[in-house]
This record gives structure tokens, sequence and C-alpha cells, in this order.
């Protein structure tokens, strides 16, 4: 389907912009993994790290064992952790396939749903040149995420879509469920998402697109 298509270039393009953002200065402190800890001397990927500026304080749970991290070997090391995500997407389109004569549409009503999942996020600290001899410090972070999403949205409902059987033209009220994954930029998320509509009132008997799926691409704030 070239709509498909269209919304994966669309989100693929949005995610590559978004990695231009300005990040924090420091790292948020907290539990994080690690990788290459082995060559750090730690036994743990799991480490509560604290941001000083200057140093890392990684201190490995239970045993306490710590160690101080130079700024010069910060771009050495990415951490990352997974969590739980509560998200609000707005779904601004949703692409649906050919069917009982209706060609492939591309609808744009209103739809909001919330989204439960699970993410994963990546911090790397950089330091970027400013002047020759000045640089400076940025975290830059990437998150990536999957779950379920319930919501709210509206369709439009006329003779053609209920194989004649209603002469009215209204705006009806659906539920919304499905999967979707996500690109979360800090400030927001955008993403994809496969799903289905359960119109609510009479005409869903003869409503074509009743619980038929949907691709859709969505908009949402972190909650979290």
């Amino acid at each position: 389907m070239r709509f498909v298509g269209t919304a994966l270039l669309f989100v693929a393009l949005l995610a590559t912009s978004c990695q231009s953002i300005r990040g924090p200065e420091s790292l948020e402190s907290g539990f994080y993994r690690v990788r290459r800890a082995a060559a750090l001397g730690l036994p743990s990927k799991s480490l509560y790290v604290v941001d000083d500026r200057d140093t890392l304080q990684l201190v490995v749970p239970a045993t306490g064992q710590r160690r101080a991290l130079p700024s010069a070997e910060f771009t050495r090391l990415t951490f990352y952790r997974k969590e739980f995500d509560v998200d609000i997407f707005t779904i601004p389109f949703k692409i649906r396939s050919a069917r009982a004569g209706v060609p492939a549409q591309l609808n744009s009503n209103f739809n909001a749903a919330l989204y439960l999942g699970r993410r994963i996020d990546f911090f790397h600290i950089d330091q970027r040149p400013v002047l020759p001899t000045v640089t400076h410090r940025v975290v830059r972070s990437r998150g990536f995420g999957y779950g379920i999403f319930l919501g709210l949205g509206s369709s439009p409902i006329n003779e053609f879509v209920t194989r004649g059987k209603t002469s009215l033209e209204y705006e009806g009220v659906v539920l919304d469920a499905g999967l979707a994954a996500i690109y979360d930029a800090r400030i927001f998320n955008v993403g994809l998402a496969v799903g289905f509509d359960h119109l609510i009132d009479s005409n869903r008997v003869n409503w074509i697109y009743q619980q038929r799926p949907w691709v859709g691409v969505l908009f949402g704030l972190n909650l979290n």
C-alpha cells in the first residue's frame, strides 16, 4: 500500500529530525544499565549513577562498590534503562484498505488514546565543540517503545460505508484499540499504530470498517 509506505517515511523523517534536538547537560541520577561495565572493573551492569558534572559516580547496588569516572571517559559510555510507559496519543490520520467497493481511505478525524507499554531509553554523554578550545557537554538520548492503546474517536458514517443501509451523514463515535510502536523524542512521541474501530451505535452491523484493521501515525506527550 502506497499510503503505508508514505506513513513509514513520514515517521522516519520525524525521528531523524528529533535526534538534532539539544539534550540536557547532565544525566538524571538513578538506576541504569551500563555497556562495557566489566571494562570499568565493575561486577554488574546495573548501577546507580550520580552525575556530578565533572565526574560520574557509579555505585553497585547492595555492595556499595563505587567508581568515580572522570569527564574524559564520559563519551566512552552508553547508559540505558527500561521503564513502564504511560502516554496519551492523538492519531491524526488512519489508513483504511479498500473494502466493499469503497477505495482505500485516509481518515483524519479526531482520535485520542491512552497508551500503556514498555520503553527502553539510551543515553550517551557527548562533548560538542563550541570553540577550538571549548566544548559543550550534552546528554543525547533516544527512546523506543511498544505497547497497547485504547481510545475514543470518530469516523464519517454515510450510505457508502454502510452498504446503503442509512441515508444519514454524521460523525459516528468509535472505540479504538490496538498495538503501537513509538519513538520517544523526550519532548514528544511519534510512532505507528495498528488497530481496529468499534462503532458504538446501531449502524455498527452495517459499517464496512467495523473491527477491521487500519494503520495510523500517532503523536503524543510522555506522561512519565
